[in-house]
């Protein structure tokens, strides 16, 4: 069944327009009497039913609330340092499926690629069109958000979450592997953390220096070293086995 992300506050009737009206009446060719899911603003969701279609505007009905919850317990924020390619499209993509809330991408100091403001702004649309979709595919209940940001303003961000952790492959290497699980341990339902990964040449010693100082707290993620974009992979894997599997 389709699932829609709707930019407005639940409720029970609801009067759409815009893409999702373009989806379903050109795209997916639906008639009243078809029934889709309907995410709200707030996170509500709902299955609904088309009451009625016309050329600009689709009108429908809530059938029944959502009781499944697919949503991580605490909100995790992937900042990922400019990888090459299209490696940060495959981080919020499968990410988002995942579970990620949101994703920061930032100037790393090893980042090989380079974005001007221009090419920064197109970009962010594309990947909160593929979280979108992505979401969507999930039959998530959230819709996770993409921005840039430099170095310094994500440091100075770190004061917003509950916990920020610094994925450092010296970590790894030394095999320190109790941090994130007493990071997970230590959140409650509703908390945030921010997860920091470095680009494919890994955060330098200055970066980890002006983490620490912020709060950051370095953690390995396993006795492997990872690549940029599979760390975040383990990570939410990990924080779903934790929170969602073995509880």
């Amino acid at each position: 069944m389709q699932r829609y992300f709707i930019d407005q506050a639940y409720q029970s009737t609801v009067e759409i327009s815009g893409e999702p009206h373009h989806h379903m009446s050109r795209v997916m060719r639906m008639v009243a009497g078809d029934q889709v899911f309907l995410v709200f603003s707030d996170q509500t969701a709902i299955k609904a039913e088309i009451l009625s279609i016309t050329s600009d505007s689709v009108t429908l009905e809530e059938v029944e609330k959502e009781q499944l919850q697919r949503e991580l317990p605490i909100n995790i924020t992937i900042a990922s340092g400019f990888p090459k390619g299209e490696k940060l499209e495959l981080i919020v993509q499968k990410g988002t499926e995942l579970g990620a809330f949101n994703f920061i991408a930032f100037p790393g100091e090893s980042s090989v690629a380079k974005w001007d403001a221009k090419k920064q702004q197109k970009k962010q649309q594309r990947l909160n069109k593929i979280a979108q979709e992505a979401a969507e595919q999930a039959h998530r209940q959230a819709l996770p958000k993409v921005c840039f940001t430099t170095e310094k303003e994500l440091i100075t961000s770190f004061a917003e979450y509950d916990a920020v952790l610094i994925a450092y492959e010296e970590s790894a290497k030394q095999g320190e592997q109790a941090q994130l699980v007493q990071t997970l341990q230590q959140l409650t339902a509703g908390q945030k953390l921010l997860v920091v990964f470095g680009p494919e040449g890994g955060l330098t010693p200055k970066e980890i220096e002006r983490f620490q100082a912020a709060g950051g707290k370095l953690c390995g993620l396993g006795p492997r070293i990872l690549r940029t974009e599979t760390a975040p992979f383990y990570l939410l894997s990990a924080a779903s086995f934790y929170y969602e599997l073995q509880h």
